[in-house]
């Protein structure tokens, strides 16, 4: 457990050096044109470093190295056993940076202390460690095939894989990317979010330490071009991405356009989380209804952002949220006892209250709905509850905010028709005393995860598959079922006779 106090993090962070150049071929680079832009920290608005503002020129150069190691088999050709401890080593050197690691994503996010240091960076190296001590136990198949075959089914790698990934978890959510790919021997280009690209420059220099070759990890901060280009390029085989749905089609297209490389996207959601009457604990229903909207400010893509409640408790379990909400008052995020920090950057705060002011008009404010701390010159926002229709535009678009709306419904089947009614997928929750109905209720539900009497258990496992239905994107990260996404599958027929 970590023992820093809120001045000991204060004073890291005032002498921190921060690395913002890219890394390209086994070494940091400025941008090719030596362009940069500023990254701001949501906390107080302060300039925390020039980071390089990549361009073609540098995604065709970290292209073109990650194609040239992967063609030399400089990664993919070692033994599965000799991958694993490179990527061990690498784990045992994020665990050992794991404070430097966590203070840069809290500056760089706005994020809690306690938080990156507790979830994000441990579950990161967890999520490597799992790949790497997995990726020597994967075998192939031998096909049942008549007797004067042999038919072997194999794994192969894609070849250059780029992941893009998004501002809310920038460490978490790209290890769930690059570490799978990497692990089957993959080159792998990482294009974090100009709103948090920190973490993904500093663990690039980790990796090299770590050993692996030059041009086998590469990293592409800059705004959308990068990830676009990536999209578009001839010399990538498979992108992988975590964002909003809109993005999603749009890199979708771009793959049309080039190659047909292979798109993964894990995407937006809009998840409901349903309160039976029988709900046979309210109590802790109401804090896990909390913390499943207010946990990193609302920025999760499972956030259960539709609490549907049914009639005859709906007063008094909105009672019970309020209180809970409590919990998440907004503070120095540098403060171990602060439980909700800061939103990521000015346009998501300006969105967030943009949404706010709609559920004003559409719908009952319960609590919140106010800018806090506005002297700090940081972006943060009180926990917000709305009681709204099931067409209320907070009830239907994603905001990625704390913004909770609670929908009344009257029975079982009005709550899975609501529930349903949505372009996403991602993940649902119901809370019932009769595990007939519970599972009943799980299996009509249209999301790729579904909790039964919880909300967000087993997030920080790495055995269970994670994405979506409809718009909630395709593939799944996690689990073993994520190197379906980086290898291709090989038939080799042998004839005997």
């Amino acid at each position: 457990m970590n023992q820093k106090t809120f001045s000991d993090w204060r004073i890291e962070a005032a002498v921190m050096q921060i690395e913002g150049r890219a890394f390209i071929d086994g070494a940091p680079r400025h941008a090719s044109t030596e362009k940069t832009f500023p990254c701001v920290s949501p906390i107080d608005g302060r300039v925390l470093a020039r980071v390089a503002a990549c361009g073609e020129a540098d995604v065709d150069a970290a292209v073109a190295t990650a194609r040239r190691a992967f063609e030399t088999q400089s990664w993919a050709g070692m033994n599965p056993r000799d991958r694993k401890a490179v990527l061990l080593r690498w784990a045992a050197l994020i665990r050992e940076h794991r404070d430097e690691l966590a203070l840069l994503e809290t500056l760089d996010t706005g994020k809690p202390i306690g938080d990156t240091t507790a979830i994000d960076v441990p579950a990161a190296v967890q999520c490597i460690e799992w790949y790497a001590e997995a990726i020597d136990k994967v075998g192939g198949e031998v096909v049942p095939a008549d007797h004067h075959l042999v038919g072997l089914v194999t794994r192969e790698p894609v070849g250059v894989v780029a992941a893009v990934v998004p501002w809310n978890f920038p460490l978490l959510m790209a290890a769930w990317k690059f570490a799978p790919a990497l692990a089957v021997g993959n080159s792998v280009i990482l294009k974090p979010s100009e709103k948090s690209p920190l973490t993904a420059v500093r663990i690039a220099q980790l990796a090299h330490e770590a050993g692996f070759p030059p041009g086998v990890f590469n990293v592409v901060p800059g705004g959308a071009e990068p990830g676009r280009l990536l999209a578009l390029h001839h010399g990538v085989d498979c992108i992988a991405f975590t964002g909003s749905t809109r993005t999603g089609k749009a890199i979708m297209e771009c793959a049309a356009k080039s190659n047909l490389k292979r798109v993964w996207l894990e995407l937006g959601g809009k998840s409901p989380n349903i309160v039976l009457p029988d709900c046979p604990d309210l109590d802790r229903a109401a804090k896990a209804a909390a913390d499943a909207i207010f946990f990193n400010m609302g920025e999760v893509c499972t956030a259960g952002s539709r609490l549907l409640v049914h009639r005859d408790i709906k007063d008094a379990f909105i009672a019970k949220v309020v209180a809970a909400a409590r919990a998440y008052e907004p503070g120095h995020p540098l403060d171990p006892a602060v439980t909700m920090g800061a939103i990521v950057d000015r346009i998501q705060f300006e969105r967030v209250l943009a949404y706010i002011e709609a559920g004003r008009r559409e719908g009952r404010l319960v609590t919140g709905g106010a800018p806090v701390r506005e002297e700090t010159g940081g972006f943060y926002l009180q926990p917000t509850v709305f009681e709204v229709k099931p067409d209320a535009t907070i009830a239907r678009e994603e905001i990625f905010g704390p913004v909770l709306s609670v929908i009344e419904f009257d029975n079982v089947d009005d709550a899975v028709r609501i529930a349903n009614d949505t372009e996403y997928g991602l993940a649902a929750a119901v809370w019932s005393g009769d595990l007939t109905t519970a599972h009943e209720v799980a299996r009509r539900l249209r999301a790729g995860t579904v909790w039964i009497n919880g909300y967000g258990e087993g997030g920080g496992e790495m055995s269970f598959p994670f994405g979506g239905y409809k718009q909630s994107g395709n593939g799944r990260d996690k689990s073993l079922h994520a190197f379906d996404k980086y290898t291709e599958l090989k038939s080799t027929i042998v004839r005997l006779r």
